[in-house]
């Protein structure tokens, strides 16, 4: 009865702070305005963990590049950062870039309900391979995986490296962790929102 007790208790708990999280995470984009000196900060700091996240794809996993020069706009959140244990959420902010420069600033949000537990960060590296779906993502507020878009997720052959010839999804995702490319997880549901910075 204890063991329930508890059980529910620190379920509860978490469930109200992943909320408290999300909450503090998706208020109004009117709040990331700050100061001039803030945002340039900031844009700085997220430009550099591109170029580091984008240097090490290329380096840990053969052919990325060839496919990432072949997509019209490349979105990468060089850090995403996912916690939970019953009730989870995970939170990134990146860079849309297009032809090698920046054009944007964005956030990525997403909840998740089941058996988890610990933190852990990844990069998640969408690959806009045609004008429209790169035209879409562009032209939406608010964009999900699933809803607004589906995505194929990069796979490693068995020769160790990607085919960029079998890529042919609208949208391509690398999911990066320190161990490697994930090539089994779902992005359904994953948001993502313009930054104003």
């Amino acid at each position: 009865m204890q063991r329930r007790n508890f059980m529910l208790k620190t379920t509860a708990a978490l469930a109200f702070g992943g909320l408290a999280l999300a909450g503090c995470t998706t208020t109004g984009t009117d709040s990331n305005k700050g100061t001039a000196s803030t945002n340039e900060s900031k844009r700085q700091s997220i430009d550099a963990s591109v170029d580091g996240t984008m240097s090490r794809l290329f380096t840990t996993v053969k052919g990325s590049r060839e496919l990432v020069s072949k997509a019209r706009g490349v979105l990468v959140f060089p850090s995403v950062l996912q916690a939970g244990f019953i009730v989870g959420g995970q939170y990134g902010e990146g860079a849309l870039r297009v032809g090698g420069s920046t054009v944007g600033y964005y956030s990525t949000i997403s909840g998740s309900f089941g058996l988890q537990a610990g933190a852990q960060s990844k990069a998640l590296i969408f690959l806009f391979m045609t004008q429209d779906a790169l035209d879409k993502f562009r032209n939406t507020d608010g964009w999900s995986v699933g809803g607004d878009a589906s995505v194929a997720l990069v796979t490693v052959g068995a020769n160790g490296a990607i085919d960029s010839n079998t890529a042919t999804a609208p949208v391509e995702v690398f999911v990066l962790t320190n161990a490697g490319l994930m090539g089994d997880l779902s992005l359904q549901g994953t948001k993502v929102s313009r930054l104003k910075i």
